[in-house]
């Protein structure tokens, strides 16, 4: 008779090896949830403030969490279903991306991904939630800029700053290529945060952010001066899947029925909610256009 733990060390080494499954993200699918009237999906997110974020009584909340919940409501109410949800929290973009990448049935991602061409043909994305402005910013110390074609010297010195794995990382890419005579530095960042911290505490980098970043550092404090004429509004945020989910067309419906989510009341009070007045009035005016 072969010794059970000899044979347990063989399968944890195994496992071990090859990376396992305890990693891969799972769900219900569509399909298979309602025909059995009950099942778990997997709501996978990166913290972000005002977006997926813990408040005062150490709640997960936010934007994007709050959207998610409302579209299980949804399919409580309209499909008569039992869906619950289980959250899990990814403080890496690109661990984020690639983990509801390959991940299996119901499980969608929040971390205010832009919807591209190339995406697509990895993942699958709802509708959009959010017309996106992305922001050029440095130190204060740094005066606006007036043209692209002063940029290599009214930057002269500045790093760029990224956050890895991003589209502003590419935004940066181009922006150095075509309007710089000589290689310019990247350096990484893991965080918004951060990115907002570096470029507010000293006078050496120059970045992109989110505007809602711009907008909650500026009111927080931070020294930083906004370059409008590298304002970017074409960009749009959605939900992401595993290419091929079925839940792609409920998430249509969702955003679709009625008047439509993103230009519902209802929606317009969860921006001024968790991003305050100015700033939700700035963005849902965006999604109306």
């Amino acid at each position: 008779m072969v010794n059970r733990f000899l044979i347990t060390l063989i399968a944890f080494v195994f496992i071990s090896c090859s990376g396992g499954t305890n990693d891969q993200l799972q769900g219900d699918g569509w399909g298979e949830l309602s025909e059995l009237g009950e099942g778990e999906v997997t709501l996978a997110y990166v913290p972000s403030e005002g977006f997926s974020y813990l408040d005062e009584n150490g709640n997960l909340t936010g934007v994007t969490i709050e959207l998610v919940r409302d579209f299980v409501d949804y399919i409580n109410n309209v499909y008569g279903v039992d869906v619950q949800m289980r959250y899990q929290a990814i403080e890496n973009f690109s661990e984020f991306y690639q983990r509801v990448k390959d991940a299996r049935g119901g499980v969608f991602g929040v971390a205010n991904v832009t919807i591209t061409e190339n995406r697509k043909e990895e993942i699958s994305f709802s509708p959009p939630y959010l017309q996106n402005i992305a922001t050029l910013i440095t130190n204060q110390e740094t005066e606006e800029l007036e043209s692209f074609e002063n940029i290599e010297d009214h930057f002269n010195s500045l790093k760029a700053l990224a956050f890895e794995g991003t589209l502003h990382e590419e935004r940066l890419v181009r922006l150095t290529e075509n309007y710089f005579s000589q290689d310019v530095s990247m350096e990484y960042a893991f965080s918004n945060d951060e990115i907002i911290e570096k470029v507010s505490d000293r006078n050496e980098y120059f970045a992109y952010v989110d505007v809602y970043n711009y907008w909650r550092a500026i009111n927080a404090g931070a020294e930083i001066t906004r370059h409008e004429i590298g304002d970017d509004a074409s960009e749009q945020f959605g939900v992401i899947m595993p290419k091929g989910s079925d839940w792609e067309g409920i998430w249509t419906e969702f955003f679709e029925g009625g008047e439509g989510y993103v230009q519902s009341e209802k929606y317009e009070m969860l921006l001024k909610k968790h991003l305050g007045e100015d700033l939700a009035e700035l963005l849902y005016a965006q999604m109306q256009l």
